[in-house]
C-alpha cells in the first residue's frame, strides 16, 4: 500500500481507481450515453481543473510570496529553479483546461448565448465567467511572459527582471482579488438563486 504513496503518478491512478469503483458501484455505467451525464462529467472536470488553478493561485499569494522574504538567498535558487517552474506550469494548464471544460459545459448546457449577454437566468454565472476569462488571459499574457524574464527562461536584464517581477505579482494579486467574486458567482449561479 505505502508504494501508491511513493510516487505522485500511482496516487493519481489509484485515486481515479476508486473513482471508477464508486462510479461503477453506483451503476454509472448505465448513463454513459445520456446527455447528462456528459454535462456532468464536463462540469467536474471544470471543477477539478478550477480546484488546480486557483489553488496554485492562492498558494503564490499566501505561501510563495509572502515566504520569500525569509528564505536565505543561497536557499532561494531552489524556488526560483525547481519548484516556481513546476507550479507555474500547472498554474497556466489548469487555467486553460478550466476554461475550455467551462466553455464546452456552457456550449453543452446551450448557455453560451446568455453567458455572453450576461441574460438572465445565467447572470451570476456570466459575471463569473468573464471574471474567469479576464483571470485566465492575465496568467497567459501578463503573469506567465512576466515570470519567464523573472526566472530567466527568458534573458532580460536586471532591470526588466525587477519590472518584470513587479507586474507578475501585481496581476497575480489582481487575480486573486478577481477570485473571490469569481467563485461566488460560480457557486451562487446554481445554490444561491441569483
Amino acid at each position: 500500500m505505502g508504494a501508491i504513496f511513493q510516487s505522485l503518478g500511482k496516487t493519481i491512478t489509484a485515486g481515479f481507481v476508486i473513482l471508477l469503483v464508486i462510479f461503477f458501484g453506483l451503476g454509472g455505467a448505465a448513463k454513459l450515453g445520456e446527455h447528462a451525464w456528459w454535462a456532468f462529467l464536463f462540469r467536474w472536470l471544470h471543477v477539478l481543473s478550477g480546484v488546480m488553478w486557483i489553488g496554485l493561485l492562492w498558494y503564490f499569494n499566501f505561501v510563495q510570496t509572502p515566504g520569500m522574504p525569509r528564505i536565505p538567498d543561497e536557499q532561494k535558487p531552489a524556488i526560483s529553479k525547481v519548484i516556481a517552474p513546476s507550479a507555474l506550469f500547472w498554474f497556466r494548464w489548469a487555467a486553460l483546461s478550466t476554461v475550455v471544460t467551462g466553455l464546452i459545459l456552457a456550449g453543452m448546457m446551450g448557455s453560451a448565448g446568455s453567458l455572453l449577454t450576461f441574460a438572465r437566468p445565467h447572470t451570476a454565472i456570466a459575471i463569473g465567467m468573464w471574471l474567469g476569462l479576464i483571470m485566465a488571459f492575465n496568467v497567459w499574457f501578463i503573469i506567465w511572459p512576466n515570470q519567464k524574464k523573472v526566472l530567466g527562461i527568458v534573458q532580460a536584464s536586471a532591470e526588466e527582471k525587477a519590472a518584470a517581477g513587479k507586474l507578475a505579482g501585481m496581476t497575480s494579486r489582481i487575480n486573486t482579488m478577481l477570485s473571490i467574486p469569481m467563485l461566488f458567482c460560480m457557486v451562487a449561479q446554481q445554490n444561491g438563486g441569483l
